[in-house]
Parts: C-alpha cells; structure tokens; sequence
C-alpha cells in the first residue's frame, strides 16, 4: 500500500492512500520516509499559527516542539476528524494558554509579593525583612513543596484544584502541604534565630 501527502488548499497537508482515503496519524508514524516528509511540511505551519498567537520566535519553537512531541505521543487520540496539522495546532494553542497562565500566576504572585507594604513606616521595614525571611525559607523547600504552598497561600486555591494542578489525589496533596508547612517552618525558624 502507498502513502502520499495531499495538498488541500490553504488547509495543508493531509496525509492520504493511494485511494485517497485519510490515514491515521498512526499509520503515518509508523513509516518513517512519509512521516518525516509531512513533519517537515507541517511544521512551518504550527510555528506560524503559534508566533501569529504569541509574537516571540523562541517560545513558539519550544511550544511547537512540545506540541509534536504531545501529538505523536497521543496520535492513538487523533480520531481524524481533521487535518492532523489542525490537531496538533490545538495541541500547541492549548500549551500556549497553559505558558500564559502559568506566566500570569508567576507575575501576579510576585506582584503581590512586591506590593505587600503596611500604612505605617516601622511595618513596613519589619515586613519587609519577613519577606525575605520567608523568600530565603521558600528557596530551601523542594520545588513541589513550594509550589504548593505559593498556590495554597498566596494563591489561594483550594486543595482539589492544587491536587488537579499538580497531578496527585486529594489525599497526597494534603500530605504533601502538610510536609511543606512543616519544612517551612523549620527553615523559616532557623532564619528568624540567627
């Protein structure tokens, strides 16, 4: 059986059989000569789609690697309702809004972090040295610990959706919280006796 790439407009490539019936991502994978010739034409057009949405060449290279990567990782998912350059399109469109937000969290946290002063002058300095008191103690946590906490606390999120974020039960994301209180703690301490 032979595998050819049909050109459909504007829409791109999508990868058909000698009968001119679609194939399956699959089917396209498992032939390395055809699969690397529709990469190398479909992967222009997700970087375009993606640094048309973000305007910066490196995170949409890094997006549209990871887009691929998640795509052919996937591909048993690809029902071939579409173009497979349209699924993996949505795939990167998707890893984008997760960089955004993941930006907007890291910027509003450091924001609140930067505009937490009190009315009076002694708070303020006195704050201000229990921040970085509690910056120092976060930086000795492991990078899971501290992620929780800062979406527990300064977040605000509720553990159901921490445990959702971060891929674990509700019952380990507790645990875990409970580890990272404790661990903060004794780093907050040590930093607080010197």
């Amino acid at each position: 059986m032979t595998f050819g790439i049909e050109r459909a407009g504007n829409e791109g490539m999508t990868p058909v059989r000698a009968t001119g019936d679609p194939i399956s991502l699959e089917a396209l994978v498992r032939d390395p000569v055809r699969f690397r010739t529709w990469y190398d034409e479909a992967l222009p057009r997700v970087y375009r789609y993606l640094l048309a949405r973000c305007g910066d060449e490196g995170l949409a290279e890094e997006i549209t690697q990871e887009a691929f990567v998640e795509a052919i990782r996937n591909r048993r998912r690809f029902e071939g309702r579409s173009d497979p350059v349209t699924w993996i399109c949505a795939i990167g469109r998707n890893r984008l809004v997760d960089h955004v937000r993941h930006d907007m969290r890291g910027a509003a946290r450091h924001l609140r972090l930067i505009n937490a002063r009190t009315d009076l002058e002694s708070n303020a300095w006195r704050e201000s040295d229990e921040r970085e008191a509690v910056q120092q103690a976060l930086t000795k946590l492991l990078p899971d610990q501290r992620l929780a906490l800062m979406l527990r606390y300064l977040d605000q999120l509720p553990v159901r959706e921490i445990a959702g974020l971060l891929h674990r039960s509700e019952s380990a994301t507790e645990s875990m919280l409970s580890r990272a209180r404790e661990s903060f703690r004794a780093a907050y301490e040590g930093q607080t006796d010197a």
